[in-house]
């Protein structure tokens, strides 16, 4: 199967336009809507250093975190020099036109979806000293005997960590405040020293302080137990079946990206997806690869933004 990809990948790039094998011309900047250390910016310099070796360009990342996730979003969306990227998520692209009043780039005109990377689920962890619960229905019961006092982190407004928690709380019937940071290891940080009392965010930023006994892990938010997370239940299984959501990062270019140039971006990073060295670095830290075509992918946008719209509208967010 590896082998046919990388053929199939290896034929694609000798099939593009001339314009296409002869980009990129320069180093391409690949912008990160996240800070460092963070599951967005683990994947892009995980794959940044063999895409440029692929190019023979260097890969420049830069960590450009704020506004949820839009603010790096909107640098690729606005560039104009055919070199500049970014690595995106759920949040800015797929769930923001309901959250927000005014976005500073329309995702469905002045984005390319390039490639989906990765997907993971999220996980609901709690602070292992402050929170008692040991399951989602102990922390239920916690959350609603704390009188609307329950806060929860997230690596942003309008992430599918702080969608997915609001729709738990709708769920379930109890109170909770939203504490927003800029990425998921903050996010996991507030949690671990006591700032929040719970997030759901994917695993990896997490990991640590579970090591460290100062966070408990109670369910997975997807359909199924994640192969590296089979000990957890499903919020499903613990009675919250319409509580089901999946993270997933990919790269995009402004719309103006021309359709050779996003093809063989498209085929090269499903190429470095299977590379031994690149697929241990993210499965290590708990990432589902997915790949696969620009056409897959923005089906899978389409999919969330169906999905998530209703989700959004019903249980009432809003954010400036």
């Amino acid at each position: 199967m590896q082998r046919r990809t990388l053929l199939a990948a290896a034929l694609l790039a000798a099939s593009l336009p001339l314009a296409a094998q002869t980009w990129p011309s320069k180093p391409v900047k690949l912008v990160v809507p996240t800070g460092p250390g963070s599951s967005l910016d683990l994947i892009a310099r995980a794959m940044g250093d063999k895409l440029g070796a692929r190019w023979g360009q260097p890969v420049v990342i830069e960590n450009k975190p704020g506004a949820g996730g839009m603010l790096g979003l909107d640098i690729a969306a606005k560039a104009t020099d055919g070199h500049t990227f970014a690595i995106g998520f759920n949040g800015p692209v797929a769930f923001a036109p309901f959250l927000y009043r005014k976005m500073p780039y329309d995702p469905a005109k002045d984005l390319s979806a390039i490639v989906m990377t990765t997907s993971q689920a999220n996980v609901l962890a709690v602070n292992a000293d402050k929170v008692p619960a040991k399951t989602v229905a102990e922390f239920v019961a916690w959350a609603k005997a704390q009188g609307g006092k329950v806060n929860y982190s997230s690596l942003g407004n309008g992430s599918s960590a702080h969608l997915t928690m609001e729709l738990l709380i709708a769920e379930a019937g109890f109170s909770a405040t939203h504490i927003p940071f800029n990425g998921s290891p903050p996010a996991a940080l507030a949690v671990a020293q006591g700032e929040a009392d719970a997030t759901f965010m994917v695993a990896p930023a997490l990991l640590p302080h579970v090591r460290n006994n100062k966070v408990r892990l109670l369910a997975t938010s997807s359909a199924q137990r994640p192969d590296n997370l089979k000990d957890l239940p499903t919020l499903a299984e613990s009675g919250y079946r319409n509580v089901e959501s999946l993270a997933w990062n990919g790269f995009f270019g402004p719309a103006s990206t021309p359709d050779a140039v996003v093809q063989k971006f498209n085929a090269d990073a499903n190429a470095v997806l299977q590379d031994p060295a690149v697929r241990q670095a993210l499965d290590a830290q708990g990432l589902t690869i997915v790949g696969g075509s620009a056409a897959d992918f923005r089906r899978a946008i389409d999919a969330d933004v169906k999905r998530w719209g209703p989700v959004i509208t019903k249980i009432g967010v809003k954010l400036d």
